[in-house]
């Protein structure tokens, strides 16, 4: 049987006392380290409940709630990225949904424009045929041909393209322009040699060719148109060219001849007086005489002939102005 200390009148020292207390307030202090309390305690004060975790579960938590925000931020993060996305993307459809219609709506523009260009090939014809073709354009020596149709259909093609086949049409029309544009110079200078002015204004009292004569009654070739015009009308050139005739002229009593060149010349007859002398060059419009009844002539007009390589021609066919 073993004596307590008691029994055995053994009774530990006030060190050792110590020593255990100091122990245990350690080993407490040491339990309440390791771990967190959480208490719940009303408004009045009073403590209702309390939690107690283990300082690595707790440790552990805020971690693992540390990383969930993390990851939340970072997936909040490129979601509010991935709409930004989209938005621009929608954006950038609208844009190329816009761009696509505005290039088919310039390639549709381009198209026309070609076929319009290109149709001014038969009014470049038209005119070059009324003056006769430019020497040198035949230079070319390309033979053509094959079907048309009335209507070229608008095909689809890049931007690109059309353009370019705009730019030859518009090249090759542009040859045909500044050809054009030195066919109507010569044009220009034969024109300006014509009597394509009337020499007065009025009525035309008898055309060119056959007709009954105002004298015998008989059928007789008239070779030019008589005019009607007052006594002392002003008779004008119609173009420049230089006096051959200026005096009495037979049946025709007072008259002027002026040869244009070209072998072209137009004779003005049954005039009152004479305003040019012999030789003289004239211009269009000059003032050349003034109408009378001279000659052969049954009252006052003018007799307005025109002569083409000594041939009387019709005047109608010069007169445009």
């Amino acid at each position: 049987m073993t004596a307590t200390p008691a029994a055995s009148g053994w009774r530990p020292s006030v060190n050792s006392m110590r020593g255990y207390a100091a122990a245990g307030r350690r080993h407490t202090v040491t339990k309440q380290r390791a771990q967190f309390s959480v208490l719940i305690v009303r408004g009045d004060g009073e403590r209702v409940l309390r939690f107690n975790f283990a300082r690595s579960a707790a440790l552990g938590a805020a971690i693992s709630l540390a990383l969930t925000i993390s990851f939340v931020g970072l997936l909040l993060g490129d979601w509010l990225k991935l709409k930004e996305l989209t938005r621009d993307a929608s954006t950038f459809a609208n844009t190329i949904a816009q761009q696509r219609a505005t290039i088919e709506a310039t390639n549709h523009k381009l198209a026309q424009l070609r076929k319009e260009v290109g149709s001014w090939r038969e009014m470049h014809a038209r005119i070059q045929e009324a003056f006769g073709p430019e020497g040198g354009r035949g230079n070319r020596d390309k033979g053509i041909g094959g079907a048309t149709s009335a209507q070229e259909p608008l095909a689809s093609v890049a931007p690109a393209d059309e353009l370019n086949r705009l730019e030859e049409t518009i090249k090759e029309q542009g040859d045909s322009l500044r050809s054009l544009d030195r066919l109507m110079a010569r044009a220009a200078k034969a024109l300006a040699t014509l009597p394509s002015r009337w020499p007065v204004r009025g009525s035309v009292n008898s055309e060119f060719g056959r007709r009954p004569s105002p004298w015998t009654q008989s059928v007789e070739f008239h070779s030019g148109i008589d005019i009607k015009a007052q006594m002392g009308t002003p008779v004008h050139a119609p173009a420049a060219g230089t006096v051959v005739v200026a005096g009495p002229a037979h049946e025709y009593g007072t008259a002027v001849m002026l040869d244009h060149g070209q072998n072209i010349k137009t004779l003005y007859g049954h005039l009152s007086k004479v305003s040019v002398q012999l030789g003289q060059k004239v211009e269009r419009g000059t003032l050349l005489a003034y109408s009378g009844n001279t000659g052969r002539s049954s009252g006052p007009h003018l007799h307005y002939e025109i002569f083409v390589k000594g041939q009387p021609v019709n005047p109608r066919a010069y007169l445009w102005d």
